[in-house]
């Protein structure tokens, strides 16, 4: 019996799912499947993290496991399983450079590398397999500030997708069986003005009802794609102009129907989920494209900065067509509202509790009114010089990590509370995962786990 295919893609794509290997069901929207976790809210609540820890004195540490090689990828949960990506190289371990600067250059690096995937049981930070995805010389070479091992992998609880630029996508089940690969030659990450100035990828992938979508924002040929999770069947390609970027895309719903959000300069735009069609586009912004938009209050939330302009815009779900704003505009037919300046160049933004947090490069956060764009309050953390993390909130408070290991909670709400200020003494550019009772950090060197002792 043939079922359709809108029946399959229910059932494949349910929100409550089987975990074969607990015999639990297990919620969807309590896992931490991607980066920043569900749809890149970047939000958990009724976790019971607790207010503080100590990494000296080992207060709510529940492990500190040492992370071989580089990577920035942020940890993905499910279950009881906790996945991270590293590249590892006998020869490369400079490490990644931190603070402000102007320096493109890219690392003069050309050792052979280990791009590999590792499975983590997350209660106790041991080892549960590990696989090599690929081996040989990096094709790209790295920014100062970037790894081989930018990506964060993707997973739905059946399968877990890692996406190594140059190297390749993978795609294995929950044991770590590889199901299949492709390879897209290489994607040239660089700065568009400059192109010996090489960046590595970094753009993640992410899964939802059975499809794997990848957003490939490069020198030439960009393109956005869906693949069939279970064969790697492509699905759909959809060329796009844009300069390079490190965007990971994000899904968005409207009157019954699923897209694909993608942040750009020259292409920022909506795609049926189903097809690839182009729904709306627009152009204008930070001329390289890094934060993920989010979704909520039926809108999509933009940001970028780089150049000349780092807007923030609200994209109503309902756009259609060419919503570029016209000189002079802040919205229009598709854009809620819009600021000119004020976007973060690399941070992601957070919606939570009706507050839109934009986190930038030097530490100031703005917290704006999500309906309007309305500054509610403006302030300063820490004396870091450069943060590049971006924010996740938990049952009230909001975690900020600077580039020197500083964790700052935040009180959420309509003024500005910093209620701990905690140093992991090792450099930090990654945005922390959470789960029920804890909240993981990656650090150059380490994945450490914090909960209640």
């Amino acid at each position: 019996m043939k079922f359709p295919r809108l029946i399959i893609t229910l059932i494949f794509g349910l929100i409550i799912s089987f975990n074969s290997s607990s015999g639990q069901q297990i919620s969807a929207d309590r896992q931490w499947p991607g980066y920043r976790g569900y749809f890149a809210s970047g939000v958990l609540d009724n976790a019971d993290l607790p207010a503080t820890f100590d990494l000296n004195k080992k207060i709510n540490i529940k492990w500190k496991t040492e992370i071989p090689g580089m990577g920035i990828s942020s940890p993905v949960i499910w279950g009881n399983k906790l996945f991270i990506t590293t590249a590892i190289s006998a020869a490369d371990k400079a490490g990644f450079k931190p603070g402000l600067y102007g320096d493109v250059t890219p690392v003069k690096d050309s050792s052979v590398h280990e791009w590999k995937v590792y499975c983590i049981d997350k209660k106790t930070g041991k080892m549960i397999w590990e696989r090599t995805s690929y081996k040989g010389i990096p094709k790209m070479k790295r920014h100062p500030k970037s790894t081989h091992a930018n990506t964060t992998v993707a997973t739905d609880g059946n399968f877990v997708v890692a996406f190594f630029g140059s190297e390749g996508l993978y795609c294995y089940d929950m044991n770590g069986k590889l199901q299949w690969q492709k390879n897209f030659g290489v994607l040239r990450s660089v700065f568009f003005i400059m192109e010996n100035a090489e960046w590595e990828f970094a753009s993640s992938p992410i899964i939802s009802d059975g499809r794997v979508i990848i957003q490939c924002d490069v020198m030439e040929d960009s393109f956005v794609a869906a693949y069939d999770i279970r064969t790697g069947k492509e699905l759909w390609k959809t060329m796009r102009d844009e300069y390079p970027g490190w965007c990971t895309p994000n899904i968005y719903k409207y009157a019954g129907r699923t897209y694909v959000a993608v942040n750009g300069y020259k292409h920022r735009g909506g795609y049926d989920f189903e097809t690839g069609k182009e729904i709306w586009k627009m152009s204008g912004g930070g001329d390289i494209q890094i934060p993920t938009p989010i979704i909520g209050n039926e809108l999509i939330y933009f940001n970028s900065a780089h150049g000349k302009s780092s807007p923030i815009l609200a994209v109503k779900t309902s756009a259609k067509g060419d919503i570029t704003l016209k000189e002079g505009e802040t919205s229009n037919s598709g854009i809620l509202w819009s600021m000119p300046r004020g976007g973060s160049y690399i941070h992601t933004m957070l919606l939570y509790h009706n507050r839109l947090y934009n986190v930038l490069w030097n530490g100031t956060v703005n917290c704006l009114d999500p309906f309007t764009g309305k500054e509610i309050y403006n302030a300063k953390l820490g004396k870091a010089k450069s943060f590049i993390a971006s924010p996740v909130a938990s049952d009230g408070k909001i975690f900020i990590v600077d580039e020197e290991g500083t964790v700052y909670i935040i009180q959420d709400g309509d003024t500005f509370n910093l209620i701990a200020e905690i140093p992991m003494n090792d450099i930090c550019m990654t945005a922390p995962a959470i789960t029920d009772g804890m909240i993981f950090f990656r650090t150059q060197k380490y994945l450490i786990a914090v909960g209640k002792n």
